[in-house]
């Protein structure tokens, strides 16, 4: 067994979903700009059988693959901006929970001018 087809035999259900969801999101953009599946795997570089696979949501097609639909799209910027710190809620959470309790005032001694 490949190591793809382990970690996609792995994956919670809700990951599988979210695939799912992320290739029929993916087939109506291509729809709404009324790209055929034929001209929009030429523009990706790849084959008809694997933007076939990423529309069905297969997880095993690579991150490549999926940015190459992006820039097709014009949305490249999106995945940039997939796990971006700033929008990372569980991280802020944690980086808030870190700060001391309390402070201390700085006496005048202390700070350099």
């Amino acid at each position: 067994m490949s190591r793809a087809s382990r970690v996609a035999s792995g994956l919670p259900p809700q990951s599988l979903r979210a695939f799912t969801q992320l290739g029929k999101d993916l087939s109506i953009a291509r729809r709404r700009r009324k790209l055929p599946q034929r001209l929009m795997a030429e523009r990706m570089l790849i084959s008809v059988q694997t933007l076939q696979r990423l529309e069905a949501g297969d997880p095993t097609v690579g991150m490549a693959v999926l940015a190459s639909a992006l820039h097709v799209f014009g949305m490249t910027r999106r995945l940039a901006e997939l796990i971006a710190p700033e929008t990372d809620l569980v991280g802020i959470d944690e980086d808030l929970a870190r700060l001391p309790k309390t402070t201390h005032a700085v006496s005048r001694e202390d700070l350099d001018f």
